[in-house]
């Protein structure tokens, strides 16, 4: 079987560089190990797809991106916008609505994401063989050479869009990593990001009641200089802690790191409970209940026995402690959940050996590296999606612009 282009992965990335390139006229197959592709979007968003964000501000890439270059992604931002995606989301008729900072979501179902996708590539008539595992990749004079459990096929260029290692349970693997270094491209180390993350049992047991607990925080860690911070809301767990903020901060956390967690972030706790002292008689737990709910403020109290009392017979000092290790509280991580609760991978296909402009690498003519697998990871709130697709738009243009010109 030949063909112009073969796409190993059918998540977001590797459907939308399909379609695109498919519709620019040409010969496109996707192969997928998975019964069922896309299932990274099919789960996402808590299974309504937050598939792009209204901010992502492309001249700024670093704003919402890390990796070893964040810089990279700016091209294949700047030409393929959020607005460009939302704009074929309104095409297809899907509703969709803003939740908060300008995150988009489906009013209905992920499935409406996943149909569009395979919809665009019917558009470019693009094969699909799912499932159908890649056994070996080889290049040629005349192009790539494949060995799948469907036989062999030939293509002029392959596109890997095998995302990361995060939830291997619906069928990540290091594939395109693998085969990145099989070529000769250096690979970034890898780690689980968008994580929740997990603290030493014995410690963590005055907390562990907690479980269940949702509540608005100041998250941030790293040293002053390189501090990163993030307002969201925090969820307390049976192992830890979860929830937008941390999801967020772990991606910037390293081991051994300590976190400060500002539990009350919109409240001055210590001069709440200073003037409660000269006005009221109530236990200091009482009268933190208009600061924090009242699991944490019966949770927190018990920690100390100074703390323990009326607002009004606690010393100036034990009230200004409290207020201390609730607006900085210090912990250090033991570790993450790891990538079967990680959304994303960070790290991955080193920047350094791909071109910003197409995504092929620079010393392999015809190969490709696209979307999560490539050492580009967005925050969380549609940012991971978006790259997505700029990153696919970015290669399938390459692809038509070197293919058609070819022979």
């Amino acid at each position: 079987m030949q063909f112009d282009v073969v796409v190993i992965g059918g998540g977001a990335a590797g459907l939308f560089c399909a379609g695109v390139a498919g519709q620019l006229g040409l010969k496109v197959l996707v192969v997928d190990h998975a019964a069922k592709v896309a299932e990274k979007i099919r789960i996402s968003g808590g299974g309504r797809c937050n598939f792009t964000n209204r901010d992502l501000d492309p001249r700024a890439p670093h704003k919402h991106f890390l990796g070893e270059n964040p810089q990279f992604c700016r091209s294949a931002l700047a030409r393929y916008t959020a607005q460009d995606f939302t704009a074929l989301v309104q095409k297809h008729g899907i509703p969709f609505h803003e939740k908060h900072k300008g995150q988009l979501f489906g009013d209905r179902s992920s499935e409406d994401f996943i149909r569009m996708l395979l919809a665009e590539c019917d558009a470019g008539r693009v094969e699909r063989w799912q499932p159908c595992r890649v056994e070996h990749v080889a290049a040629g004079a005349e192009g790539y050479q494949l060995a799948t459990d469907r036989g062999a096929v030939s293509a002029k260029a392959v596109v890997i869009a095998t995302g990361g290692l995060s939830i291997p349970q619906i069928g990540a693997s290091d594939f395109g990593f693998r085969i990145a270094r099989q070529f000769g491209l250096r690979v970034i180390p890898t780690r689980a990001a968008l994580v929740p993350l997990t603290f030493d049992g014995e410690r963590w047991a005055p907390f562990s009641q907690l479980a269940g607990l949702a509540l608005p925080v100041r998250i941030s860690t790293g040293a002053r200089k390189e501090e990163m911070s993030f307002d969201e809301d925090l969820l307390f767990t049976h192992r830890g802690l979860s929830g937008p903020a941390v999801l967020q901060i772990s991606s910037y956390w390293r081991e051994t790191q300590p976190l400060r967690v500002n539990l009350a972030p919109t409240h001055d706790v210590d001069d709440t409970l200073i003037a409660a002292k000269s006005r009221s008689r109530k236990l200091i737990a009482n009268e933190l209940l208009g600061v924090v709910p009242s699991r944490l403020a019966d949770a927190w109290v018990a920690q100390d026995a100074a703390w323990q009392r009326p607002v009004n017979e606690a010393s100036d000092k034990s009230l200004h402690q409290l207020a201390e290790r609730l607006s900085r509280w210090e912990l250090v991580p033991t570790g993450t959940e790891g990538y079967r609760k990680a959304e994303v991978t960070a790290g991955g296909v080193d920047t350094r050996d791909l071109s910003s402009q197409t995504m092929e690498a620079r010393q392999q003519p015809g190969l490709y590296f696209i979307g999560e697998v490539v050492d580009i990871t967005g925050w969380l709130g549609g940012y991971n999606f978006q790259w997505a697709w700029a990153s696919g738009y970015a290669c399938a243009q390459a692809l038509a612009a070197s293919l058609h010109r070819q022979p």
